[in-house]
């Protein structure tokens, strides 16, 4: 199910969204939760992208998987991308947890500040933005290391 889109890995296609949705989204879910006018406007947009990423990280992670079950002598080049792209499915399934609560407490379904509780708020505020950078740094970082077992090698010196 994971293997394939048409005639291409589906991992080759899958990562290039992966790469720009995930910190888009994590973007969108900091400004909407530091910046209470625009709560309103983003409360969706972050909801869904904040989900989004999840199921991307999840597809990202199960095609690679069946790209290395397909091509077994790649497991070895991709040890390091294929641990990192582990860890980020885990911090896109707390960031998506983390979007939901946040859409619920700080913007609720009408757009009206769910929670009148200051603390609550700078609570989730927080927590957003420390699993939103979490998430941006592990996706460069599984990025990079995708790239480089690829790359690495591959291209003429400077």
């Amino acid at each position: 199910m994971f293997e394939r889109f048409g005639d291409l890995p589906l991992h080759v296609l899958v990562i290039h969204l992966t790469v720009v949705l995930l910190p888009v989204a994590a973007l969108t879910l900091i400004a909407f939760a530091v910046v209470p006018k625009w709560r309103r406007v983003l409360r969706w947009p972050a909801l869904v992208l904040g989900v989004g990423a999840l199921v991307c990280a999840f597809v990202a992670k199960e095609s690679g998987q069946a790209f290395v079950n397909a091509v077994p002598t790649l497991a070895k080049a991709v040890a390091l991308h294929e641990k990192r792209g582990d860890l980020l499915f885990w911090y896109c399934l707390i960031f998506a947890v983390v979007a939901v609560a946040a859409f619920l407490l700080l913007a609720g379904i009408r757009g009206d500040t769910a929670t009148k509780s200051r603390p609550l708020e700078l609570v989730t505020q927080a927590a957003v933005v420390v699993i939103a950078v979490l998430v941006i740094w592990q996706t460069v970082r599984t990025g990079d290391a995708g790239a480089r077992a690829v790359w690495e090698g591959q291209l003429p010196p400077k």
